[in-house]
């Protein structure tokens, strides 16, 4: 059996930067394949603006909001439509405000293309990605949806999940985070800072099969007439791996800021981690974004290299921040550099999900290099 499946991850995943030019335009992928997105999630750059998230399920213009609970809602100059390699912006407010910088995280799921999933106790609607294991499912929404009992949702992807995001997106209801490092019956919030908590009224205790994941009474993800937007992720090796890891350095306990390697496949692209405490927050770091000339390693200014310093978090609407030395991308996983609470804190349990740039040997079983 092949290594992967996925020699070039950018036909699934890409990153783009741009900066704004508060005119209507199309912005033009950058990987080395066309990309048609249907998962956009922008980020004002160097400004406090709010995460936005666009999907090609809820439709263009559709906006919700990572770092708070607040509703979808309709803006017509954001996301105006998912082209067949990027994505079109209308003229202003936090997508392409002139001279304002951005970065726009992207995932392929089915082109757009969505089809009823009978697969649960609800029918859902679906449109998945299976290659990649990316799913967007929206649910709900129906006189006959009860929130009374647990049901079962169909996600299309073919194999199970590991980390599924779910909005409600009727009202201001955080988003539930579900990941496989936490085990059934266990909850985060995407928006908010508390840890991992117990809670079988989010997935009654059951962990997600190849064909559903379970909803129960907890309104984040199952209410009484309320439509929700789930996004499903399961792993594909040499393209995708979510998992956890003990923070301390080498050392248990020691804080060692030569922290711990964590094995992915592939020289990651995407890393988003986090602490599983209470009062810690979600961190991205992604491998196109440079480090304004801080690096450590001797880049020059808006050179992107190891280490990877400049990161985003989620749960809040903050601009683009720097975190000394905090973990270098390698050619098979990444390593933590930093002795912070928020990326290695001693003894500390996080969970991490991260894509590949490129795989650590390709479908052909030829070692990739690490360039």
């Amino acid at each position: 059996m092949a290594y992967t499946t996925i020699d070039d991850p950018s036909a699934h995943r890409q990153t783009l930067l741009y900066t704004g030019n508060g005119s209507a335009r199309s912005l033009t992928n950058t990987g080395n394949s066309d990309l048609q997105p249907d998962w956009v999630w922008i980020k004002e750059r160097d400004n406090a603006i709010s995460h936005r998230v666009f999907d090609s399920t809820r439709g263009a213009g559709k906006r919700i909001f990572p770092n708070n609970d607040s509703p979808e809602s309709t803006h017509t100059p954001a996301v105006t439509s998912f082209n067949s390699d990027g994505f079109s912006v209308g003229d202003g407010t936090s997508v392409n405000e002139n001279g304002d910088l951005y970065v726009a995280f992207q995932w392929k799921a089915g082109g757009g293309s969505t089809s009823s999933n009978n697969d649960g106790s609800y029918t859902s609607t679906v449109q998945a990605n299976t290659t990649a294991g990316f799913s967007i499912v929206k649910y709900g929404d129906a006189s006959s949806f009860s929130a009374s009992t647990p049901a079962t949702v169909g996600h299309g992807l073919g194999r199970t999940p590991k980390w599924i995001l779910i909005k409600n997106l009727d009202g201001t209801r955080s988003w539930g985070v579900h990941h496989v490092s936490n085990g059934a019956g266990k909850i985060m919030y995407l928006d908010l800072t508390n840890g991992v908590a117990s809670s079988t009224g989010f997935d009654n205790g059951t962990l997600p099969s190849s064909t559903v994941f379970t909803v129960n009474t907890l309104n984040v993800a199952n209410g009484n007439n309320l439509e929700y937007i789930a996004y499903c992720f399961a792993d594909i090796q040499g393209y995708s791996k979510f998992g956890s890891y003990t923070g301390g350095g080498e050392v248990a306990g020691n804080n060692d800021a030569s922290g711990p390697f964590i094995y992915t496949g592939f020289k990651p692209a995407w890393v988003i981690l986090r602490n599983t405490k209470d009062g810690e927050g979600w961190f991205i770091h992604d491998s196109k974004i440079d480090d304004n000339g801080t690096n450590d390693s001797g880049g020059s200014a808006g050179t992107p290299g190891n280490p990877r310093e400049q990161r985003y978090q989620v749960n809040e609407n903050q601009a683009e921040v720097r975190t000394v030395n905090a973990v270098d991308f390698l050619s098979n996983g990444f390593k933590l550099r930093t002795d912070t609470g928020s990326h290695n804190g001693a003894d500390d349990s996080f969970i991490y999900m991260a894509f590949a740039e490129h795989p650590f040997v390709s479908s052909k079983g030829v070692p990739v290099t690490a360039g």
